[in-house]
């Protein structure tokens, strides 16, 4: 099996670069699963996402390279070297010139998976995909990612430019709270689904509604849907790798959330001399196209956007699309292209660009104070537009969300108010008040049954909780399959305002995961 252990490959990689980045712990002994396809002067390193293995690259490599078979598999097979001829008597076996590499993040299929959440980072990951690079003696590489694969090509550009011929991000965003997906319904509903499946048959119906659009998967392709194909097709390959470790799925995720591309990074990508083009599934619901556009903009005059009817897995949903555009980028890189001729936006230059521009002009004209003053100002606008926006955000479709379920209200008629012990049923399980003081404090319990249950209500219960005001404390407990809660406000009504909030979500979450045990049982 080919393996790239990534410390034999460290030593220069890291010079210059922050201690925190620069442990060499988080190398030691991890090895990176790898595959090649095809053979040519043209390398193409492909970054997969979040919970991804290399075999989800399958359409793109067979579109770059004419080839599904590795080079792994055909050495064993003694082909090394064999051209092959296709039906029309054209070279196949890597005709069109282009060698590609895939393989598989730290944490996930055959790589290695460390097991504390320091060990991931989209920078530590791009370090893995360099060490890559050096293993397979490549000196440069057009890098294309997707998703969480996406951040970490953009860290990779950022840190060795001059090893990058062209950059294309596939249903990217800029990490942090960009990944947080629309709230609603069925994205709760998805969440919850994929904290439950614990067998490839649950883990592939959850991946198909997070990856494509329901019209999709709906189309007649002969006598079955999309989604009865792509069930199977899942289900094959999830028992493959078997089912992903805990360690390596948290990990991830604490790479996108804690990934954040600085100016500076931003800037190096602009001035390297590379195309860039990012593409997205309009309707992707975990990474909103906002934030790809954004970053495209960002990225002026350099980046094209190529905005398709998709959903997150863009590049299955809309492969000829999508390997056309990879295959324009290789193309414009290599006749060199001039970015006013790549770019698709309109003819301006970056909005980054333009305000380093005039505050650098200012500056030299020896008005410092102006300058540091603009300064000040622009990063407080940041931050609270940061501030507010995240606020906003999350408390807004939450509450739409819930909101147009309409759910039980029958739960407030045992309020906090409630001056004994009130048993009530939510679903299939029963909660009780178990005291009240005043109209202030009051502890409150549901019985779940389950470990596992009560955990993952707790986990959706403390976004709401983030969102409560000062003046309403809550603190919450899992034992023994009941979810314990104790409010405490200095005002009654403010006990009611989060009582009621809190009655939303765990309503929601609730129904949600009876609606999957009874789909499971079914």
């Amino acid at each position: 099996m080919p393996f790239c252990e990534v410390a034999k490959h460290q030593g220069s990689l890291y010079d210059g670069v922050d201690a925190s980045a620069n442990n060499s712990s988080n190398n030691n002994g991890i090895k990176i699963f790898y595959r090649t396809y095809g053979h040519g002067t043209t390398k193409v390193l492909l970054v997969i996402g979040l919970a991804g293995t290399h075999g989800s690259w399958g359409p793109q490599i067979k579109g770059l390279t004419g080839e599904e078979r590795s080079n792994d598999d055909d050495e064993k097979d003694g082909m090394t070297g064999v051209a092959q001829s296709g039906d029309n008597g054209e070279d196949v076996y890597g005709g069109n010139g282009v060698q590609v590499c895939a393989f598989d993040n730290r944490g996930m299929g055959r790589s290695s998976v460390p097991t504390k959440n320091s060990e991931y980072s989209t920078k530590i990951m791009a370090k893995d995909a360099i060490a890559l690079m050096d293993h397979l003696g490549w000196k440069k590489a057009h890098v294309f990612g997707h998703s969480m694969g996406a951040m970490i090509a953009c860290k990779l550009a950022a840190m060795v430019p001059d090893r990058v011929l062209s950059l294309a991000l596939l249903n990217v965003t800029g990490g942090g709270f960009e990944c947080l997906p629309k709230l609603d319904r069925r994205t709760i509903s998805v969440a919850i689904r994929f904290l439950k499946a614990k067998t490839p048959e649950q883990r592939a119906a959850v991946d198909l509604d997070t990856h494509y659009t329901k019209e999709y998967l709906d189309e007649y392709v002969g006598p079955s849907t999309r989604r009865a194909i792509l069930y199977q097709e899942y289900v094959k390959s999830i028992s493959s790798t078997g089912m992903q470790s805990s360690y390596g799925f948290d990990g991830q995720v604490n790479a996108c959330w804690t990934h954040k591309m600085t100016r500076t990074e931003i800037e190096l990508i602009r001035s390297a001399g590379f195309l860039v083009s990012v593409m997205h599934g309009r309707h992707d619901i975990i990474a909103p196209i906002y934030y790809a556009r954004r970053l495209a903009e960002k990225l002026l005059p350099v980046a094209r956007m190529v905005d398709l009817h998709g959903g997150h897995l863009v590049s299955h949903e809309r492969t000829k699309e999508v390997n056309q555009a990879l295959h324009e980028l290789i193309n414009a890189s290599e006749t060199k292209m001039s970015p006013q001729d790549w770019s698709n936006f309109p003819k301006k230059s970056s909005r980054w660009s333009e305000k380093g521009l005039v505050l650098g002009k200012t500056s030299v004209d020896g008005k410092n104070n102006i300058f540091s003053m603009v300064c000040t100002v622009e990063k407080l606008h940041l931050s609270m537009s940061y501030v507010f926006g995240l606020f906003m955000f999350m408390f807004e479709y939450t509450r739409r969300g819930i909101r147009s379920l309409q759910p039980t209200r029958g739960l407030l008629a045992c309020s906090p108010s409630a001056a004994t012990p009130c048993d009530h049923n939510l679903g299939l399980y029963t909660f009780r008040i178990k005291s009240s003081k005043a109209n202030l404090a009051f502890d409150f319990e549901v019985d779940f049954g389950s470990e596992e249950n009560a955990s993952i209500i707790y986990a959706a219960l403390a976004v709401d909780k983030e969102l409560q005001p000062d003046k309403v404390k809550r603190l919450m407990s899992v034992s023994d399959g009941k979810l314990s809660v104790h409010f405490e406000a200095v005002e009654a009504r403010f006990l009611r305002a989060s009582f009621s909030s809190f009655v939303d979500i765990l309503t929601l979450s609730t129904k949600t995961i009876e609606e999957f045990g009874n789909g499971m049982a079914s």
